[in-house]
């Protein structure tokens, strides 16, 4: 009887080899991402990381049949919370450089004191964790697996739940914290930079707009100066130093000339067209002459 006791203990604990090959790819894959998220010096390359962590999680949720977990941690912590803060970092502009300067005293010694309470935390929990038995995943979602985990989550650990929570909004508090700069100067008045303006002597009016001349209204596309050339002052810094400018100069001035050419072309038919009238009245008239003289 031990031996048909033991069977499906047996079978519930066995890994498949799909199982291992996946779990040591992505577990490789999510402990790489982990990595770059802390070493990585930009910001919005820490968030993609970070968001590509998240991803492999759910894909572990959901071969652990959580389905529902699966499905939050994409669409809800992938695609809404971690996108969110992706934004905020790259309309903040958060660069290395802010990275040396601590807005609060001593939050890196008190970061560090966190993050060791937290690995004791997630040790002793996983050393008091009981690998021998369990009820297994037909047990935990007898009835839904979202009815399995609003059961845990507002029963046994809804006071876990509840300073995960406090923990994230005071997060999201610190973000704003950090992130947030104070004016140490005035904002000078429109009056004030147009006054500067007429001082410096530079661009008195405003720049000129991009696709000038050129046919174009497109943000990408420089302006045209009256001989051709394109005008480095209508398009964005940041696009002229990305190399995403395109330049229609050439095109420009091809269609300069054709109209040209066919200008031209124009006006010399209707120059002959006028020359043509003009050759026969002395004609007719020195005929009508002799006419008359006959």
């Amino acid at each position: 009887m031990s031996v048909f006791a033991t069977a499906p203990l047996a079978a519930a604990t066995a890994t498949s080899t799909g199982e291992a090959v996946q779990f040591w790819v992505l577990g490789i894959i999510a402990v790489i991402g982990a990595l770059c998220t802390v070493l990585m010096h930009k910001a919005v390359h820490s968030a993609l990381c970070l968001a590509g962590t998240m991803i492999v999680l759910a894909v572990f949720y959901l071969a652990n049949g959580a389905y529902f977990l699966g499905i939050v941690q994409i669409v809800v912590y992938t695609g809404a919370i971690m996108m969110l803060f992706l934004f905020v970092v790259m309309l903040v502009g958060v660069t290395a450089a802010d990275s040396l300067k601590e807005t609060i005293k001593g939050q890196r010694w008190l970061a560090a004191a966190c993050g060791l309470g937290f690995g004791i935390l997630l040790v002793a929990g996983i050393g008091q964790a009981s690998l021998r038995t369990f009820n297994g995943l037909g047990t935990a979602n007898a009835g839904g697996n979202v009815e399995g985990i609003a059961a845990l989550v507002f029963s046994k650990y809804v006071f876990a739940f509840e300073i995960t929570g406090a923990l994230l909004i005071t997060a999201t508090v610190g973000a704003m914290v950090l992130t947030h700069r104070e004016r140490t100067e005035r904002a000078r008045t429109q009056r004030e930079l147009s006054e500067q303006r007429v001082r410096e002597g530079k661009h008195l009016p405003p720049l000129p707009a991009p696709g000038v001349y050129a046919r174009h209204n497109a943000v990408d596309i420089a302006g045209l100066l009256p001989d051709g050339t394109p005008s480095e002052l209508t398009v964005n810094k940041t696009l002229r130093a990305r190399g995403q400018i395109r330049d229609v100069s050439r095109e420009a001035l091809e269609n300069l000339r054709a109209l040209e050419r066919r200008a031209e072309e124009r006006l010399g038919g209707d120059r002959e067209a006028r020359d043509v009238p003009e050759a026969r009245e002395p004609r007719e008239s020195r005929d009508r002459e002799e006419e008359n003289a006959q």
